[in-house]
């Protein structure tokens, strides 16, 4: 997440330092420690918590059980791993649901802080899991607050109470009650009341949140807070515990390029947990909130388990286990690829996607250049061509290939270079479901892969500029060599969490079977 980039590169580069060692002096761990102190303060984590875990990643660093280890580098990451999970909360909490319904959920925090959206993109993942949200639209001050959440309820497909019209006109604690009260008539599950913010703390935001508390009585009172605010969190959060009290907290805008020291700060100054993460403004940029995968994230180890739980909401195991056997029988047309384009665009944005593999903080101009909207453009070439075309590219000539360019808004050679794209990432997939390990153009062998050598030179020769013009062919050879293209082929590494990072032919070749090559 861009929230951590700066911390996780300082502590990376302080880990990549100790890998050099063999063995750990009292020196070598009181220069680590004094490292990984400066990184959290510098991104504002609360000074207390930056003192208690210094204080504990030495004296275990300085113990037996890195004393005796084979690798005391490593030893020491995974102490500081271990140190993170518990300040961001140990255990994952999930929401808690009242025994007999509706589930009240009250939303509380300062004005700007995502409230409204948060209450859209969390009514729409109850509802994916089978609830009933009702939104209350309890934020009778702000201009065009009640508006606002009637607009996100609609994109969400939730339904909302607002029987006032906000902008300072209406009783904000009578709403409230009265909501929970329509949502008993009307059977909805789940009732997420949206409570006024302020620009800053005082005496009546506290005393109006904690009148909706009395009133309804909510299962989970959820503090949301942006990520970005810094130290000002420390404060606003316990501000908030000591007037209104809350269960949880949920973190809004991790996605954005502050030094989010919020995250590392709030659980453990509160002894609140941390529930949910905002990661982005789709309604669909919500992930429930695991400790020990957001440590992950920020040493730069990945986060596979995420990765993972994302493609199995995508992907249909059944239709998963046809195009296997398509596969395997040579009978992958563009018609399949297309449908799996389909699923990989419900896993959400391919940037973030790889942003979760292991690696990847040393990669990052490279992903910030990665271009999603080629996918987009593929789509459409192969949404020009009939079914039959689809089904057998080898009937596509040049009059076939000029009228799929002209639908598609491309040109001949783009829709050639797909064709070409999707004939070289069929026979790699051909090779992966037979068990295989592909050969990808302009990345060499895979780790574990056999077949270097004389054969992988002359693959590579071969992924060279077809030009037919010298100079143009001279010019393109030279910019693969200079630099990654900007699109092509299927394939990360083999190799789970524990593998390298993708190189930056990897990107390349991913992006180029979505695009232009």
């Amino acid at each position: 997440m861009a929230t951590f980039g700066t911390l996780s590169d300082r502590l990376t580069d302080t880990f990549r330092n100790l890998r050099k060692k063999g063995q750990l002096s009292p020196a070598d761990v009181d220069a680590t420690v004094r490292e990984i102190r400066r990184a959290l303060l510098d991104a504002d984590v609360a000074l207390s918590v930056v003192k208690d875990f210094a204080a504990t990643v030495r004296e275990r660093a300085l113990g037996d059980e890195v004393n005796r280890a084979l690798n005391p580098a490593q030893q020491v990451v995974q102490i500081v791993n271990e140190e993170l999970v518990a300040i961001l909360g140990g255990q994952q909490r999930r929401l808690q649901f009242a025994k007999t319904a509706p589930t009240v959920i009250m939303l509380a925090g300062l004005q700007g802080s995502g409230k409204t959206t948060f209450a859209g993109k969390l009514a729409k993942q109850l509802e994916k899991e089978g609830h009933t949200p009702l939104l209350v639209a309890a934020d009778l001050q702000r201009p065009n607050a009640v508006g606002q959440l009637q607009v996100v309820a609609e994109r969400a497909g939730a339904a909302v109470y607002a029987p006032e019209p906000g902008n300072g006109v209406g009783d904000p604690v009578r709403v409230a009650r009265d909501g929970v009260e329509h949502a008993r008539r009307q059977q909805h599950d789940v009732v997420i009341i949206d409570t006024a913010g302020r620009l800053g703390v005082d005496a009546e935001l506290m005393k109006q949140a904690s009148d909706i508390r009395r009133v309804t009585d909510p299962d989970e009172v959820l503090f949301v807070i942006d990520a970005m605010i810094g130290q000002d969190a420390v404060n606003t959060a316990k501000a908030f515990q000591e007037g209104v009290d809350f269960t949880g907290v949920v973190l809004s805008k991790l996605d954005g390029d502050a030094r989010g020291g919020a995250a590392l700060s709030v659980a453990s100054v509160t002894g609140r947990p941390i529930i949910y993460a905002s990661t982005g403004e789709g309604l669909d940029d919500l992930e429930a909130f695991h400790p020990d995968r957001m440590a992950s994230r920020i040493l730069d180890l990945g986060d596979i388990l995420t990765l993972i739980e994302q493609a199995q909401q995508a992907f249909d195991e059944d239709e998963a286990r046809k195009v296997a056997e398509k596969l395997a029988k040579e009978q992958f047309t563009l018609e399949d690829f297309l449908e799996q384009m389909q699923q990989l665009k419900k896993m959400g944005s391919m940037k973030k996607m790889l942003g979760m593999l292991p690696g990847m903080g040393a990669m990052k101009q490279q992903l910030e250049d990665f271009d999603e909207s080629e996918l987009g453009r593929t789509e459409a070439i192969i949404r020009s061509m009939t079914p039959g075309e689809r089904r057998n590219p080898k009937v596509l000539n040049g009059s076939r290939r000029l009228r799929i360019a002209r639908g598609s808004g491309s040109t001949v050679t783009d829709v050639n270079q797909l064709v070409t794209r999707f004939d070289q990432a069929a026979k790699m997939m051909k090779t992966v479901a037979r068990g295989g390990m592909p050969q990808i153009p302009g990345m060499g062998p895979m780790p574990g892969a056999h077949g270097g050598g004389k054969r992988g030179k002359q693959q590579k020769a071969k992924g060279g500029s077809r030009s037919g013009n010298p100079a143009k062919r001279a010019a393109e050879n030279a910019g693969v060599g200079a630099k990654a293209p900007t699109g092509s082929g299927f394939g990360l590494g083999a190799g789970g969490a524990g593998a390298g990072a993708p190189s930056e032919a990897d990107l390349a070749e991913i992006q180029k079977l979505f695009g232009k090559g």
